[in-house]
C-alpha cells in the first residue's frame, strides 16, 4: 500500500549559509533514476505519495497527442508548458487555438495576469483584465481541448475526470509511472490531478525520454526547439533546456523534474514547497550520479541563484547537501572561489 507524504519523510537537501553558519534548511524527497527506471540514487522516502502537479504535463501531452490530433511543435511545447502568460505566449496560445477552430471562451482554466510585474502593470494600465489565455495552464487546456475537437470528443466538459481524454490521461499516467492512482484531486488550473509517488513521477518522465513512442520523441523534440515556450525567456526550466536538452519542468509546491536525452531524471520534493532549492538540488543530484559535469553544474547554478549578502559583500549562498546532513567541503570551496 502507497504512503501518502509526511514531515518526516524528508531529508535535509540543502541549506542556506551566511558567514560560515546554517540559516535555513530546505528538507525533502529525492530520486534518480537511470533510462530502465533503475534508482541510481535517493534521498528521503522518495516512495511517498505526492501531487505532481505540473511536472506530470510531458505525460498529459503524450495522451493528447495518441488521440491523432495534429499539433506543431510550438503547440506541443505549449501543451507541455506552465508559462509566463507574456505577450509572446497570449499570441501564440491564440494561434493555437483559432488554427484548431476554437475560441478563448471554450477554455476552462481560471483568468490570470501575466508573471511579468511590467506586464501586468501595462495591461492594468489600458483597462484590460485578467485572461484565460495568460493563465500559465492555458496552453495545456488548449491541447485538451484540440484533442476533443479532432476525436469528436464533449468540449463542455473535458475536464471532467470521466471524460473520455481523462480517462486516456490516467491511463497514460499508470503505464509510464508503473503506478495504479489511487487518489485523483484538482489542480489549481481545474483539470484532474492524478497522485504518484515522487519515484513514480521520475521514472515516468525517465521512461518518456528514452520511449520508443514517437509521439513521446515528438514531445522532446518539440521542447528542445521552443525551450521559451514551456516556461518563458531566461527562465530556470528553459535556461536547463538550452544547455542540457531533454525536459526540465516545474511543478507548483516545490517540484522539479529534469530529465536528459539518454534517459537519466532527477525529481525532488521540497516539503514546504519552496522553490528556492529545487533546481540546484536536481543538478547537483544529476551530477552526484556522473551525468552531468560539475562545471557545468557550477555554470548553471551561478546563473540560477542570488548569493547571500552582508550590505554589498556576497557572504554565503546556497548549499546542496543532497541528505548528507552536511555540504561537501569541496564543493564548499568551489562556490567560494
Amino acid at each position: 500500500m502507497l504512503t501518502w507524504l509526511a514531515p518526516t519523510d524528508g531529508a535535509v537537501l540543502a541549506t542556506v549559509e551566511r558567514d560560515g553558519h546554517s540559516e535555513s534548511f530546505h528538507h525533502g524527497i529525492l530520486s534518480v533514476v537511470d533510462a530502465d527506471g533503475k534508482v541510481l540514487f535517493e534521498a528521503g522516502h522518495a516512495d511517498r505519495v505526492v501531487y505532481p502537479r505540473s511536472t506530470i504535463k510531458p505525460l498529459q501531452t503524450l495522451a493528447v497527442l495518441r488521440t491523432g490530433v495534429e499539433l506543431t511543435d510550438l503547440e506541443i511545447a505549449l501543451a507541455t508548458a506552465s508559462h509566463s502568460g507574456s505577450l509572446a505566449h497570449r499570441h501564440a496560445i491564440s494561434a493555437f487555438l483559432q488554427r484548431h477552430v476554437l475560441s478563448e471562451g471554450l477554455l476552462q482554466c481560471p483568468p490570470d495576469w501575466p508573471l511579468s510585474v511590467s506586464e501586468k502593470a501595462a495591461l492594468i494600465a489600458e483597462g484590460s483584465q485578467k485572461s484565460s489565455l495568460a493563465m500559465n495552464c492555458s496552453g495545456k487546456h488548449t491541447g485538451f481541448l484540440a484533442a476533443c475537437q479532432h476525436r469528436g470528443d464533449p468540449l463542455e466538459n473535458y475536464l471532467d475526470v470521466n471524460h473520455p481524454l481523462q480517462r486516456d490521461i490516467r491511463a497514460t499516467i499508470e503505464e509510464f509511472t508503473g503506478e495504479t492512482v489511487s487518489h485523483t484531486s484538482v489542480d489549481g488550473c481545474g483539470a484532474p490531478l492524478h497522485a504518484v509517488t515522487l519515484r513514480g513521477l521520475t521514472q515516468g518522465i525517465s521512461r518518456l525520454l528514452s520511449s520508443d513512442d514517437p509521439h513521446a520523441k515528438r514531445i522532446v523534440s518539440a521542447i528542445g526547439a521552443h525551450p521559451w515556450a514551456l516556461s518563458g525567456e531566461n527562465t530556470p526550466n528553459t535556461r536547463v533546456i538550452e544547455t542540457l536538452g531533454g525536459i526540465a519542468k516545474i511543478g507548483a509546491e516545490g517540484l522539479v523534474v529534469v530529465g536528459l536525452p539518454g534517459g537519466i531524471t532527477a525529481g525532488v520534493k521540497i516539503l514546504d514547497g519552496s522553490m528556492r532549492a529545487t533546481t540546484p538540488v536536481v543538478l547537483e543530484a544529476l551530477a552526484k550520479v556522473g551525468a552531468v559535469s560539475v562545471e557545468v553544474v557550477e555554470n548553471l547554478r551561478g546563473w540560477l541563484e542570488e548569493p547571500v549578502r552582508g550590505g554589498s559583500t556576497v557572504i554565503g549562498g546556497l548549499r546542496v547537501t543532497l541528505g548528507n546532513g552536511a555540504p561537501d567541503e569541496d564543493h564548499k570551496e568551489r562556490r567560494r572561489s
